[in-house]
């Protein structure tokens, strides 16, 4: 084993590339699609270093062209999350054994993959699977994965600097952070590559080993993931990857002794559930099992009587519609005071006219298809119900059209009242809600928006007035997670912004910061006596 002090290199945001016409990445992605929609793929499941083939396949498709197959992947049940299970069991001592340093140089050389040789492969994979443009799979699947893997490091680095700060003469304290005793499950969601990398990437960082299942609809950029952390040289049965039943995967993972934890990201409903059942089976367990989750959220942007028009209008755009408004993140109930609303409404309908809405192979398009038939079904009966209900105007879009692909015009709802489905409910898709208020009533709309939702993801205030900032703030003190002025409520960066919300938006445990991390570890604190005494008797027990 090596002997020294290692400082690993001071991680830097990774730049984002315009994709501009002219400009060579623009050119190479469009030859990374042009390739991936060439060749169907077989994808299988990765455990315990062997690539793993079914005879029960399922097909990736393009969600804005889904006549279009891009790979076939293997389905495994019960079984293969039980060998997944047990090749994680297997590899753990070598891999918690490994000094820290080489775990921290494989996630930096797989983070150097991701921004060179694999960045329009993994973006390619991303606008294809996932029905991203161009910038939101850069800003995605290149830029945030790559600072999530090479930021960890570095909080991985200064988590183990951590020691106590005072050893009084004779003795020594110091402090290891162990990794669990047992493996980790990592479940993550469609809508962000990123994610799906780092949640088990930053378990596997600290020494722990994973057991991962993605969304079915991340498959393809997920495959590619693996490959790349295989070609940086994780260990096999480190990291391993099934795709199976989530009941039938939860039913082997939660009944099992050694569980030591969930990292996910996903639905309200579906991590309730799970804590839900941990909660019943805890006494099966070696240790109580780490639960860190981030689901729903129902975020808002709230514009003050003395706000830009302009920057509120491209907030309220940027923030409810980028990526069809399928971010944790993304807006989808806006307060408007009346005095305003006129200048808004105007900019925001120029803007969505603007709009093209078709495939990612086309750059020139800023609205993509919605993930799958299921969640275009449930966006389609919100906005027809909408259409029916009194009290309620549909200002923009209300058209959808599945035929080709899973496309939902951005819409826009204006409503009478402040408590209306659409303003409470989360319904991750294009899909805005508007409620216009009375300039004297902020103050009653600061109450509105903390009592309307369970979630607590995100939310912004648009204000010229430090008064008004500041009671916003303090108002909406537990109503977001990560909370913005003068500014829309979706983009967090690694190293800036650290993600996470609190109340049914998750544990608050904030992705790319250095708390998340923590969760993972089991700190010991050892005390070292170097002239341990030699009698029981202490001084105030002597004769006078």
């Amino acid at each position: 084993m090596l002997k020294g002090f290692f400082n690993v290199p001071t991680p830097v945001n990774e730049p984002i590339n315009s994709y501009a016409p002219g400009t060579k990445e623009r050119l190479l992605l469009k030859e990374a699609i042009a390739e991936a929609r060439a060749k169907q793929l077989d994808i299988p499941m990765f455990i315990g270093g062997q690539e793993i083939h079914t005879k029960n396949k399922k097909k990736v498709v393009v969600p804005h062209d889904h006549q279009h197959v891009l790979a076939t992947f293997s389905y495994g049940d019960k079984s293969h999350v039980k060998q997944a299970i047990d090749a994680a069991l297997a590899a753990k001592a070598d891999w918690e054994a490994l000094a820290w340093e080489h775990r921290a140089a494989i996630f930096m050389k797989a983070a150097d993959l991701f921004a060179t040789k694999y960045r329009y492969q993994i973006n390619a994979a991303t606008m294809l699977g996932q029905s991203k443009n161009a910038y939101q799979a850069e800003i995605d699947a290149a830029c945030e994965l790559v600072d999530f893997l090479r930021f960890n490091v570095s909080y991985m680095q200064d988590i183990y600097g951590q020691q106590p700060p005072v050893s009084p003469n004779g003795m020594w304290n110091r402090t290891e952070q162990r990794p669990l005793e047992g493996f980790i499950f990592a479940l993550t969601p469609f809508n962000f590559t990123a994610i799906a990398g780092n949640l088990p990437a930053c378990v596997a960082m600290m020494g722990n080993v994973v057991v991962w299942k993605p969304a079915d609809t991340q498959v393809y950029a997920a495959n590619v993931i693996m490959q790349v952390f295989r070609e940086a040289g994780l260990p096999d049965g480190v990291i391993n990857l099934v795709f199976a039943d989530g009941p039938e995967v939860g039913d082997v993972v939660f009944n099992h002794a050694d569980f030591a934890g969930i990292h996910f990201t996903g639905s309200t409903k579906v991590f309730q559930e799970i804590w839900k059942t941990i909660g019943t089976n805890i006494h099966k367990y070696k240790s109580y099992p780490r639960i860190v989750g981030e689901t729903g959220g129902k975020d808002f942007i709230l514009v003050h009587p003395s706000a830009d028009v302009a920057a509120s209008a491209t907030a309220i755009v940027r923030g409810a519609f980028e990526y069809q408004g399928q971010k944790c993140s993304a807006a989808s109930r806006t307060y408007i005071p009346q005095s305003l609303w006129p200048e808004i409404k105007n900019l925001i309908t120029r803007d969505l006219a603007s709009f093209k809405m078709g495939g990612t192979e086309d750059f020139s398009n800023f609205i993509n298809a919605v993930i799958d038939e299921r969640s275009f079904d449930k966006l389609a009966k919100y906005i027809d119900q909408a259409k029916k209900d009194e009290g309620v105007e549909v200002i923009a879009g209300g058209n959808y059209d599945k035929s080709k692909g899973y496309f939902i015009e951005p819409t826009v709802l204006v409503v009478d009242d402040p408590k209306y489905t659409t303003m409470c409910e989360e319904l991750f898709g294009p899909v805005l809600s508007v409620y216009v208020y009375q300039d004297e009533e902020f103050d009653q709309v600061l109450e509105i928006i903390d009592t309307t939702s369970p979630y607590a993801l995100t939310g912004a205030i648009l204000s010229q007035d430090r008064y008004a900032i500041e009671k916003a703030s303090y108002a909406l003190r537990n109503s977001a997670g990560n909370f913005y002025i003068n500014d829309k409520c979706t983009g967090a960066v690694v190293g800036q912004q650290p993600f996470g919300g609190a109340r049914g938006s998750g544990t608050n445990d904030k992705a790319g910061a250095m708390v998340n991390l923590l969760r993972w570890v089991s700190p010991r604190t050892i005390k070292e006596t170097f002239n341990p005494p030699t009698d029981y008797r202490y001084p105030f027990l002597a004769e006078d």
